[in-house]
C-alpha cells in the first residue's frame, strides 16, 4: 500500500470553517427529517430500496440496500444548518423578550492572517443573522500574552458575554494552552477547554460544551435519522478539535469505535468495517471507494483546495473522501463544501445560546 501522510487537524482557523451537550429539537427533528429525504427527488439519490422507519419518540431511521449503480443521499449540512439558525433565532427573541438578556459571543483574533480574519468575519455575520452580540478584539501580530489574557480576563468578568472565542492559530510566540486555558469553562463554547474535554471523556459526567465540528457531525446523524446505537464507528484523524472528541462523542452513543491515525497499519481494512465514517485529517481524497463498505454513511470534515485549471480560482475545494467514488458505495454523504462547514458555525450559535440559558437558569 501507498505510504499515506495524516495532517489532523490541529488548527481550529481550519476547523472553524468546516464551523454534546445533547440539544433537543423535539418534533421539529422528525418533521425536518421527513422534508429532507422524502420524497427522495431531493438532491441526487438513487437507491435500489429505502426503507423509513419511524415511531412516535424517536425520529426516522434511514437504511438502504445498495446496488453497484445507487449514488448515496447527500446530507445537506446547508439546510441543517439553515433550520438551526432559524430555531436559535426564536429561542434569542424569546429570551429578550422574558427576562431582556441577548446572549453575547467575544472573539479575540491576534495577527494579520486572511484565513482568520475571514472566519472571524463569517461569525460575526452569524451572530448577527440569529440576533446574538459579538464583541471583537483584533491584536497585532506582535502582541504578548498578557495582552490577550487581559482581554479574556476582561470579557470572562463581562455578564453581557455567554461565550469566548479565541481564533487560532495564534503567533509563534504565543502558548496556545495557557490561553485557551484562561478562558471560563462557563464561556467555553469552543469545547476546548481541559475540564471540558475531561468531562467528555468521562461516563456520568456531561461537558458544558462541546467542540463545535464533532457536535455538528453527531446533529447531521441525528437529523437524517441514522442509527449510532450499536453501530461500529471509524474515526480518520486523532486531533484534539475534531477526531478525538468525535470518537468520543459516537462512544457516548454507543457505537464501537475504531481510530484510525498516522501510525494505523492498513487503515483501509479498519474503514471497511464501518457502518459510520468520520473523515478529518486534511488529506484531499485520501479515503477511496473500496475504502467503505457498502451502504456506509460519510461525514467528511475535510475541506482541501486542489489545483483545478477550469476554475476561476484556479482551484477548487475537495475533502478528505473521494466523493465522486464514495457516493456510488455509501448510502448517505456529507458534500464539500456544503456539509460539515455550514454545522461548525450553526453549533458556535447553539453553544452560545445554551451558555447564556445556563447562566440566567432557563430551560
Amino acid at each position: 500500500m501507498a505510504s499515506i501522510t495524516f495532517t489532523d487537524y490541529a488548527s481550529s482557523a481550519t476547523a472553524r470553517l468546516l464551523p454534546f451537550t445533547g440539544t433537543n429539537f423535539g418534533s421539529n427533528r422528525v418533521v425536518f427529517f421527513r422534508r429532507l429525504v422524502n420524497p427522495l427527488s431531493v438532491r441526487t439519490t438513487s437507491f435500489r430500496s429505502l426503507t423509513i422507519r419511524s415511531s412516535s419518540t424517536s425520529p426516522p431511521v434511514l437504511t438502504a440496500a445498495m446496488g453497484s449503480e445507487a449514488v448515496a443521499k447527500v446530507i445537506d449540512g446547508k439546510l441543517v444548518a439553515k433550520k438551526i439558525r432559524e430555531e436559535i433565532t426564536a429561542e434569542v427573541s424569546k429570551m429578550k423578550d422574558e427576562i431582556g438578556v441577548v446572549p453575547g459571543l467575544a472573539v479575540i483574533l491576534v495577527g494579520e492572517r486572511k484565513d482568520s480574519a475571514t472566519y472571524v468575519r463569517n461569525k460575526k455575520k452569524a451572530c448577527e443573522s440569529v440576533g446574538i452580540n459579538s464583541f471583537e478584539v483584533h491584536l497585532p501580530e506582535d502582541s504578548s500574552e498578557e495582552e490577550v489574557l487581559k482581554f479574556i480576563s476582561g470579557f470572562n468578568d463581562d455578564p453581557s458575554v455567554h461565550g469566548i472565542l479565541v481564533q487560532l492559530p495564534l503567533p509563534s510566540h504565543m502558548n496556545e494552552q495557557k490561553i485557551l486555558n484562561a478562558v471560563s469553562i462557563e464561556k467555553d463554547v469552543d469545547g476546548f477547554h481541559p475540564l471540558n474535554i475531561g468531562r467528555l471523556a468521562m461516563r456520568g459526567r456531561e461537558p458544558l460544551f462541546v467542540p463545535c465540528t464533532p457536535k455538528g457531525c453527531i446533529e447531521l446523524l441525528h437529523r437524517y435519522g441514522v442509527k449510532i446505537k450499536g453501530k461500529r464507528a471509524a474515526v480518520i484523524g486523532r486531533s484534539n478539535i475534531v477526531g478525538m472528541p468525535a470518537a468520543l462523542l459516537l462512544q457516548r452513543e454507543d457505537a464501537t469505535i475504531s481510530i484510525v491515525h498516522s501510525r494505523t497499519k492498513n487503515p483501509e481494512e479498519i474503514t471497511r468495517q464501518a457502518d459510520i465514517i468520520i473523515a478529518a485529517v486534511g488529506q484531499p481524497n485520501m479515503v477511496k471507494g473500496n475504502w467503505i463498505k457498502p451502504g456506509a454513511v460519510i461525514i467528511d470534515v475535510g475541506i482541501n483546495p486542489v489545483e483545478d485549471s477550469k476554475s476561476a480560482r484556479g482551484y477548487r475545494l475537495v475533502g478528505d473522501v473521494c466523493y465522486e467514488e464514495a457516493c456510488k458505495v455509501a448510502s448517505a454523504i456529507t458534500p464539500v463544501p456544503g456539509g460539515v462547514g455550514p454545522m461548525t458555525i450553526a453549533m458556535l450559535l447553539s453553544n452560545t445560546l445554551s451558555s447564556a440559558k445556563r447562566i440566567h437558569n432557563l430551560q
